[in-house]
């Protein structure tokens, strides 16, 4: 098995790195070596390694810098995408793509399913959202795994950033009122791993996150719990709850990020932990 990976430097495209290792030989482009706002020298580089599967880990993930990026979001989250599985349907190969719940507008009361309608609220969610339309349109063999508030040990991302302010301050305020679940990128590394190791080659769409929810506030809460008890930090600060019109960013964010996973637990056999575990995991390996 011949796998390329693209986005290797990133926080999913590490684990990633690790958890494909093992299926064959991995052929791993980090933005240094893959520009993904060049189609031809993407296009060449498929057809150079001539892969039998694509593993898609990069991304534009700048949420609020995206809009005022806007054209820059679109070439890496939606025109490379299209690329991709373009050059996969000419291969025969199999893509696996990772999206996100920023497709959607947060206003269902309940979880999202796979066939609900997306209607982004962001430049970012609609990069996002135009680069499942590029795969699904292409014919191409895909995958397309929607997560949710990832976060990993490498790269910027919400606990890390946690960790540092609990650090720098005795107070802190957090969003209340959006709600998701905080998903470990070693925990879709190894089921995206899991999947390939099966050969269940499933076509479409699915939700995959950490089980449960949580609000910013609940996560943060639970980030400066777990720190203290691994050591991380020699103190909890005290964390204020604000809504999100107390705190406004550039990017609007859904306020209801949960997703439905069902369907990839039943056709697949497998489901992530909960977001609980996934995070005292994540830093009980944590040297920070």
């Amino acid at each position: 098995m011949k796998i390329l990976l693209t986005g290797a430097a990133g926080q999913l495209g590490r684990e990633l790195k690790r958890s494909l290792a093992c299926l064959g030989e991995v052929i791993a482009c980090d933005h240094g070596q893959l520009d993904l706002t060049n189609p031809t020298a993407l296009r060449e580089t498929v057809r150079q390694q001539a892969p039998s599967i694509i593993v898609n880990a990069a991304a534009y993930t700048a949420v609020d810098r995206a809009e005022s990026e806007p054209m820059l979001a679109q070439a890496v989250n939606a025109e490379a995408p299209g690329v991709l599985a373009e050059e996969a349907k000419r291969l025969g190969a199999l893509l696996i793509h990772f999206s996100t719940d920023y497709v959607f507008d947060g206003c269902k009361p309940s979880p999202y399913t796979e066939t609900d309608a997306t209607a982004p609220l962001s430049a970012y969610g609609k990069s996002k959202r135009d680069g499942e339309r590029a795969i699904v349109s292409s014919g191409a063999r895909h995958l397309i795994l929607r997560t949710s508030w990832v976060y990993g040990l490498h790269g910027a991302n919400f606990m890390k950033t946690m960790l540092r302010l609990a650090r720098e301050r005795d107070e802190l305020r957090v969003i209340d009122d959006q709600f998701g679940a905080p998903t470990w990128t070693r925990h879709l590394a190894d089921v995206s791993a899991q999947i390939l190791i099966r050969q269940e080659y499933r076509e479409g769409i699915y939700h995959l996150t950490a089980g449960g929810v949580t609000s910013w506030h609940g996560y943060a809460e639970a980030i400066f719990e777990a720190g203290v008890q691994q050591g991380l930090l020699t103190k909890k600060p005290t964390v204020h709850r604000i809504t999100s019109a107390d705190y406004p960013l550039p990017a609007r964010r859904p306020q209801n990020s949960r997703l439905d996973c069902s369907r990839f637990t039943t056709d697949f056999a497998l489901t992530l932990p909960d977001w609980r575990v996934g995070l005292a995991d994540c830093l009980a390996d944590a040297h920070f």
